[in-house]
């Protein structure tokens, strides 16, 4: 049985000990035990492979009720997250860790790639990932951070679930994280282009039949319609993937 690899912080945040670190900057670090609490990530903490280290935002806050937002200049709805706060914390976290990489998750941001993921992994360096909330943040924190991120045109809540994301797409490609490293090369993005169809028992389903090629035993036919389904099927459904593998 395993033991899992916790242990606490002075602020009581709970995380393992491992080949490559993520240290969160969060207003909400209960939402990452929960979510990391099995599957891949979860032994990969377990086994020691991965570190996740969350570092609450509050506590840098200012004044007696730690204020971390205000209303923004110039008016407008919402609450703008202030600067003072997360230099506080982006500071703190990152004299304590030389070399780490500061990451903004922010909508404005680069969108993230596997090939990000690849880059991030081999490099080994510890990530900062700092998750904003409310309307926005101070505009003169981006001159703190190495890097701004989104995972997709679309609007969350806060950078919490972004994070979770880069956590898995990253910690997934860590050696030994998963079980069979060669299925890195075949799913989806790890070649540059998506995953060839794939099928298990049984071999009729309502009158879909598995391809025959899949049943033969011929290992390098097998291997010729597999990449020519992945050609495919990334040609038909994303286009620019294609255009740029070519």
């Amino acid at each position: 049985m395993l033991k899992r690899v916790w242990w606490k912080d002075d602020a009581g945040n709970r995380f393992g000990a491992g080949l490559m670190e993520f240290h969160v900057i969060t207003l909400f670090p209960e939402m990452f035990e929960s979510t990391f609490r099995g599957g891949i990530i979860g032994r990969a903490l377990e086994q020691a492979k991965i570190t996740i280290r969350t570092h609450p935002l509050r506590p840098f806050g200012l004044g007696n009720y730690k204020q971390v937002d205000d209303t923004p200049y110039g008016g407008g709805s919402g609450m703008v997250m202030r600067v003072e706060p997360l230099a506080a914390a982006i500071e703190t976290v990152a004299s304590a860790n030389p070399g780490i990489r500061k990451i903004l998750l922010t909508p404005q941001g680069e969108v993230m790639n596997q090939s990000m993921a690849r880059e991030f992994a081999n490099r080994g360096a510890p990530l900062m990932l700092i998750a904003g909330r409310y309307e926005g943040i101070d505009e003169r924190v981006r001159s703190l951070v190495d890097q701004e991120l989104s995972i997709g045109d679309y609007v969350l809540s806060g950078g919490e679930i972004a994070a979770m994301v880069i956590i898995e797409t990253v910690g997934r490609l860590i050696p030994g994280v998963l079980g069979n490293p060669d299925s890195l090369n075949e799913e989806s993005f790890g070649s540059g282009s998506l995953e060839y169809p794939q099928y298990t028992r049984p071999e009729e389903f309502r009158g879909m039949r598995v391809p025959e090629v899949l049943l033969s035993g011929n290992h390098a036919r097998i291997q010729k319609w597999r990449e020519a389904q992945a050609r495919e099927r990334t040609a038909h459904r994303r286009p620019d993937l294609a255009e740029r593998k070519s």
